[in-house]
């Protein structure tokens, strides 16, 4: 449970900042009907989940094979990580409903994986925070882990579409800043543990 609790507090923190796959969800949220509005938000956590899992248990995998590469990546990770988290911290984001979504559903789907799987900045940091954490971990509590990420790719984007069509005239910047903020602390102290990991195997 404590593993499962872990994968959910930094998916929250990995997948809730602002970013592409956020402002397409938003944008269809506050401007669509809910039904395509729910559909949506199951072809972006799809696609995000894939990700995750793959960013997961594929670098985590190859860092398991070399004692001084999983180093190597846990320094460079937590690095990483701290300074993603300090970014979020400096972030001024603005509400953008300028992305066109009223698009066929295939569109959609072509469109969340585009901003999901073709994204570099996705694929940097999911491979950084995701697989340096796999690294430190056993076959159990990596399936605890990458289950509860999943739950909160899950819970994150049915709870944004949902509650933003519902009160899409209350959500504006300021709720933005208080979110990239929240997770900007949570990534920031995840970043710091990965730098512990690294400076604990160095003296193993």
């Amino acid at each position: 449970m404590l593993f499962y609790l872990q994968g959910l507090t930094m998916g929250l923190a990995y997948v809730a900042p602002i970013g592409l796959q956020n402002l397409f969800v938003i944008n269809t949220a506050l401007t669509q009907k809910r039904s395509r509005v729910i559909a949506t938000a199951f072809i972006v956590m799809f696609f995000d989940i894939s990700l995750a899992v793959a960013c997961f248990f594929g670098i985590g995998a190859i860092m398991k094979a070399s004692i001084w590469l999983e180093m190597g990546i846990l320094l460079v990770g937590s690095i990483i990580v701290i300074w993603i988290g300090i970014s979020l911290l400096r972030a001024h984001d603005t509400m953008d409903t300028s992305t066109k979504v009223d698009i066929p559903i295939l569109k959609v789907i072509s469109t969340a994986c585009v901003v999901t799987w073709f994204n570099p900045q996705a694929l940097i940091d999911g491979s950084m925070m995701l697989g340096a954490f796999r690294a430190t971990m056993n076959s159990q509590q990596a399936v605890e882990f990458i289950l509860g990420t999943a739950s909160a790719s899950f819970s994150w984007f049915l709870c944004l579409s949902l509650i933003l069509n519902i009160f899409s005239k209350k959500f504006n910047d300021k709720a933005l800043r208080i979110i990239n903020v929240v997770c900007g602390l949570v990534i920031i102290f995840y970043g710091v543990k990965l730098f512990v990991n690294f400076v604990q195997l160095c003296y193993n």
